[in-house]
């Protein structure tokens, strides 16, 4: 599949290379000169931002975490004169403050073209309806897909999460073609569409969807219930402007990522060092053209890895996979390490249950103890739940080296959501 140069640039490495080095050295020299935070950073790294002359240098520099974004509230990393902010937007404040970030009007423009790219990739026209099921107001998705949307030509639906009512009238009678959610949304709305009967009423072909860590078999499923041809996810964070940071293209070899609006690293978490190629580690980015709140070296703690060679689509873009989880999502239990993405691959291997799962951690006389409710198949009895719970215990024992009880529950019994769903819930604190 060959694209047009119309959103999507169609650089060669070399290009992308220089771009890349110039958009480094600016920078360095917009965030040291505007930002009194990255200026004491730099200096306190011995770092003389003129001195930044080649993409190795880009290791020397200091990292950026969550800790400086919450320091510096409320509008952290400022580089520019406040007059010239023209919006911002928060993430969640869950584990403190919001991360509020600014935005130039140069910086909207940028956004809406990697958005725009976006739809482009995914094989979107003019002629499509866009249904955002995305969050509104301080969060950038909803806002973000519809900026994208309208810069792209295409009719924007603009309906927000939550109101499944509103939510199916709105694909029958607007003839939507297109639906941008999170995974657990897709899925929630794909078990009302079969519910009510509405696949055939649907003109339903795409989905694009993001914001968490989804599986194989959740995507199967979503993508079964709505009857589409294909679905795309999508990443992004507040941080780096919003959704819209890259996207899957139909040939589904990974995520092209926009690597002339930022650098993308991958590291290990706990060595701070480069991987070796095509490794899973932390993804770190360095944004290049972002003025009011540029990033140099940000810790995502988002886990996923470059994926080298050429895609057979024909963009030029690079492309790292799929976000696995989070490097501060990991679950300690009785010493052992323990990533949700682990839990999520063993039950790939079941067709018995679905996509759904819930751990509960607490603790009992003073020992850790795991419980993993695990949703049956939409189509599977009850009758086999004894040995099915079994032999997934089994499997999930020998992969994450940890006993868990296994519960197998009800199809459509565990809590789905608009947003995000919560599948680790950690009472060891309140020793329950």
């Amino acid at each position: 599949m060959q694209y047009k140069d119309r959103f999507i640039p169609l650089l060669s490495e070399e290009q992308i290379r220089d771009t890349q080095l110039n958009g480094l050295k600016w920078t360095v020299q917009h965030a040291a000169a505007g930002s009194p935070a990255y200026a004491a950073k730099f200096r306190e790294a011995g770092i003389d931002p003129a001195g930044v002359q080649s993409l190795d240098d880009l290791q020397h520099l200091p990292f950026t975490s969550v800790e400086d974004l919450r320091d510096g509230y409320p509008f952290p990393l400022l580089s520019v004169p406040e007059e010239e902010v023209v919006r911002i937007h928060a993430s969640s404040g869950t584990t403190g403050k919001r991360k509020v970030l600014c935005y130039t009007q140069k910086d909207v423009n940028d956004w809406k073209n990697m958005m725009a790219r976006c739809f482009e990739l995914a094989g979107l026209s003019r002629l499509d309806r866009i249904q955002i099921c995305a969050g509104y107001g301080l969060w950038t998705a909803g806002v973000g897909f519809q900026l994208g949307c309208e810069h792209f030509g295409a009719m924007a639906v603009p309906v927000g999460p939550g109101n499944l009512d509103m939510q199916l009238q709105l694909l029958t009678d607007m003839g939507v073609t297109c639906m941008c959610s999170t995974a657990s949304m897709a899925l929630l709305m794909g078990e009302e569409v079969e519910k009510h009967g509405l696949r055939d009423k649907l003109r339903l072909r795409t989905c694009i969807f993001g914001s968490e860590a989804h599986t194989p078999k959740m995507r199967r499923r979503f993508e079964e219930l709505l009857g589409i041809e294909d679905s795309f996810d999508i990443s992004g964070m507040t941080e780096l402007y919003g959704p819209g940071a890259g996207l899957e293209c139909p040939a589904h070899e990974g995520i092209h990522y926009w690597a002339d609006m930022y650098i993308a690293e991958i590291i290990d978490p706990e060595t701070l060092r480069p991987v070796a190629p095509g490794e899973v580690g932390e993804l770190v980015l360095t944004s290049l053209r972002k003025e009011a709140a540029p990033l140099v070296r940000y810790r995502t703690h988002d886990l996923t890895r470059l994926i080298p060679g050429t895609c057979s689509c024909g963009v030029t873009m690079p492309r790292h996979d799929k976000i696995m989880g989070r490097s501060d999502d990991m679950i300690i239990f009785r010493g052992v390490n323990i990533y949700p993405g682990q839990i999520a691959a063993v039950l790939e291997g079941f067709p018995g249950v679905s996509s759904e799962y819930q751990v509960r951690l607490s603790r009992v006389e003073g020992r850790d103890n795991m419980t993993i409710s695990i949703e049956r198949a939409r189509d599977a009895h009850s009758g086999g739940d004894a040995d099915l719970a079994r032999a997934v215990g089994g499997v999930m024992h020998k992969q994450l080296m940890a006993r868990a009880g296994i519960e197998i529950v009800d199809h459509g019994s565990l809590p789905r959501s608009f947003g995000k769903t919560r599948r680790i819930i950690d009472d060891r604190e309140n020793g329950n």
